[in-house]
């Protein structure tokens, strides 16, 4: 059996740099390592900084959900300080973190994995009729699937075609097996794409509102650094209010009317990817999407109102029991990875952790690194040792077990409409599913409790959004610790901090991606997008367009690819493909 060795680099367009080195055999995946290219070290540069400064560095983590981490390192220093927020402004940090999930999910299903599924240029051989029919029969009641839109964009699509210069469709794998889709559906799935560019632009404004601007919002220990006053002109007022409810309401439309009918559709047509794709089966929420924690989530609860179901973890598979998170249990890894610690092979608690560089690797540029102990600039997370899938997966999941009532609903009707049981969510195409259905959820929580809470205690003359009891760094004991632990787009996100003298003593953020990309841990047991290519027979037809494997990896949301290289066994560059 000869193996074949191939190289994806880049996998992803933005946010950071993710390779992929698989070793392929018999037109399936055999082994695969996850290799994060890119040093962050932010978690130093924090260090000696006024803790109250932290989250304007922390949100730099990442340009796109850049407010996540901005929330995430004020809770902590909060935690730390023991300060508590106004009602209002805990309301306000959930509202932004739950507009900004629901964005991203938008965008990446229709701008950053739909063409892994959909053929654009077969759709320039659909009938807008047909295209149109799909839609209807999809269950799709948007605005924008007349026959007349459909036309408009086949006109539009088939110019680009012809005119040799495909702009944003370059370079796809249009010849490839694995697109399935009839063109009425792709056309469906084109004009949709081209909606969703102007609805997730509507739906950032909400955190733009409150956060002055985007990306990169403002934020504030202690509050939020808007102030609220419906008469004022420089201030979040009426006309900002009326505004915001108008664009949750837009929200819900689209997320209810076009986004999740198309990915039952499609993922309908694609139904053998229910059953490829399979990574780790324990889970980590601590709450729905935008749940915000000072501290412990099983007794530390900022805000009840916009996650009614408790965090917690499921184990090895059980998705009936609900184990309370411990976060005690949380530890880093750093055996696959370029660092340095007194242990390389003990797990760190993040109160504890450690980020000191150590790049042993070849020189660049890399042709083949998996052959080395240390792989990847990402630690290894586990949960009491095992490898654990945090993101929309694990949330449904969670809200699932929990009994909460639209979840359920939305993912029974999926599970009868598929015909497939829950196990198998655990997939390429479950993790796409669900994190439509959490679309779904998120908006009409965002819309009936959240921002309903917020508004009627606005009407009744509750504005204040800061507590400035202790802002002085003079109210501050000597030593403090805190973490925040919040739900963001991706999955579980965490910062823990430990504050001495008044100035950041030790910083760690273990993100989502994390989770996910970590490599091997000091057992050898592989990370969740590992898993996820080798713990079942995962097709490659052709190592010259991994399609199969992008769909995979694209399904944890970790963006778009840029460039793919393949190598044969010997290391030698077999062919360089630019992809959109």
């Amino acid at each position: 059996m000869s193996t074949t060795r191939v190289v994806i680099d880049p996998l992803t367009r933005i946010e950071g740099h993710l390779r992929m080195e698989l070793e392929a055999a018999d037109g399936a995946v055999s082994d695969a390592w996850c290799e994060v290219t890119q040093f962050r070290g932010i978690e130093m540069i924090l260090k000696g900084r006024d803790p109250r400064d932290a989250w304007a560095f922390a949100q730099r983590i990442c340009g796109v959900c850049t407010a996540v981490h901005a929330v995430a390192s004020v809770v902590a220093v909060e935690d730390a300080l023991d300060y508590a927020p106004p009602i209002q402004a805990q309301r306000i940090r959930e509202l932004v973190l739950a507009s900004q999930t629901v964005q991203d999910h938008v965008v990446h299903f229709y701008h950053l994995q739909a063409l892994d599924w959909v053929n654009v240029p077969n759709a320039a051989k659909a009938s807008p009729a047909a295209a149109a029919a799909f839609a209807a029969n999809a269950g799709s009641t948007w605005t924008g699937n007349s026959v007349e839109r459909m036309a408009e964009v086949k006109e539009t699509l088939t110019s680009i075609l012809a005119s040799g210069q495909e702009s944003i469709f370059t370079n796809g794998y249009w010849d490839h097996p694995a697109y399935e889709l009839p063109p009425a559906a792709d056309l469906m799935a084109v004009a949709h794409y081209l909606d969703a560019l102007e609805f997730q632009r509507t739906m950032i404004r909400v955190g733009t509102v409150f956060g002055g601007k985007n990306p990169h919002p403002n934020f504030l220990v202690g509050g939020m650094a808007c102030s609220i006053d419906v008469d004022s002109q420089t201030a979040v007022n009426q006309v900002d209010i009326d505004s915001i409810t108008a664009w949750i309401d837009d929200t819900v439309t689209f997320v209810t009317d076009c986004y999740y009918p198309d990915v039952l559709a499609l993922m309908k047509a694609y139904k053998p990817w229910f059953s490829i794709g399979r990574a780790a089966d324990t889970y980590l929420a601590a709450g729905m999407a935008g749940a915000v924690f000072q501290g412990d989530p099983n007794d530390t609860r900022t805000l009840p109102s916009l996650s009614p179901v408790m965090g917690g973890v499921l184990l090895d598979g059980d998705l009936s029991t609900v184990h309370p998170i411990d976060t005690d249990k949380i530890a880093e890894y750093v055996t696959s990875a370029w660092y340095s610690q007194d242990d390389p092979d003990a797990g760190l608690h993040p109160s504890k952790g450690e980020t000191e560089p150590d790049y042993t690797g070849p020189e660049l540029p890399w042709e083949w690194i998996a052959d080395e102990d240390r792989y990847t600039w990402s630690k290894s997370p586990r949960y009491d040792g095992r490898v654990t899938q945090v993101g929309p997966l694990a949330r449904v999941l969670m809200a699932y077990a929990q009994g909460h009532d639209r979840t359920v609903e939305l993912v029974d009707e999926a599970l009868k409409v598929l015909r497939i049981e829950l196990k198998d969510l655990n997939s390429t195409a479950g993790r796409i599913l669900t994190r439509a259905i959490e679309a779904v959820t998120a908006a009409e929580l965002m819309r009936d409790a959240t921002w309903a809470a917020f508004t009627a205690d606005v009407a009744s003359g509750t504005t204040d959004v800061f507590n400035a009891e202790k802002w002085e760094p003079k109210t501050w004991p000597s030593q403090a610790s805190g973490f925040g632990m919040i739900e963001v787009a991706r999955g579980n996100l965490s910062h823990w901090v430990t504050i001495e003298d008044g100035e950041v003593a030790r910083y760690q953020a273990v993100v989502p991606t994390t989770w996910l990309s970590g490599g091997r841990d000091a057992e050898g047991k592989p990370g969740p997008y590992e898993q996820s290519l080798t713990l079942d027979t995962h097709p490659l037809v052709d190592p010259k367009a991994p399609l199969e494997a992008l769909r995979t990896i694209h399904s944890f949301d970790p963006c778009m690819s840029c460039a793919v290289h393949v190598l044969d066994p010997e290391g030698a560059e077999i062919v360089s493909v630019t992809t959109s």
